[in-house]
């Protein structure tokens, strides 16, 4: 029997990169381990129409307006059946509204209702509480710090196009 090949040492020049990368992948485990408790044990969810994997819709649409489906299920990174899916749960709690397209009558849009509205900032205060209790403790400097590297990995994540060798094996 054959032994499998070992992973190819990164380069030297790499090695740091790669013993970084392996770090901040271990710990993204870690925050998004983390985050699902939170949401099931700190930060109950709401009974009010709204379940987890809708909440980046309703806010998508508070905050950018009204949109087609497809554009809001490419404006969340999310497959365009699941959209369906969630966005019907939320016109049938109330919370969006399907309306005219103005541009094409035959299209419509997706908009938060003004019910929509108050519960995302029900919903985003509550968020905001815990967050900042959270990182009370922290340096004002390094708050601001986390903010901005968390916003630009999250820009970076979401302009990456790996390579096609890279995603074989995938590993979620």
């Amino acid at each position: 029997m054959v032994e499998p090949a070992a992973p190819a040492a990164a380069p030297a020049a790499d090695r740091g990169d790669f013993e970084v990368a392996d770090q901040l992948g271990r710990e993204l485990v870690r925050f998004v381990r983390l985050i699902n408790y939170f949401k099931t044990h700190v930060n109950k969810p709401t009974t009010k129409g709204v379940e987890g994997s809708a909440y980046p819709l309703l806010g998508s649409l508070v905050f950018d307006g009204p949109r087609r489906m497809t554009a809001l299920a490419e404006a969340v990174h999310s497959d365009p059946s699941t959209v369906s899916r969630q966005i019907s749960s939320l016109v049938s709690s109330g919370l969006v509204e399907r309306q005219a397209d103005p541009v094409d009558g035959r299209a419509c849009l997706l908009a938060a209702t003004a019910q929509g509205h108050e519960l995302f900032d029900e919903l985003r205060r509550r968020r905001t509480e815990h967050l900042a209790a959270l990182l009370s403790e922290w340096d004002r400097d390094d708050q601001l710090r986390l903010v901005e590297l968390f916003g630009r990995l999250n820009t970076d994540i979401e302009s990456y196009q790996p390579e096609p060798s890279t995603t074989e094996g995938d590993v979620r």
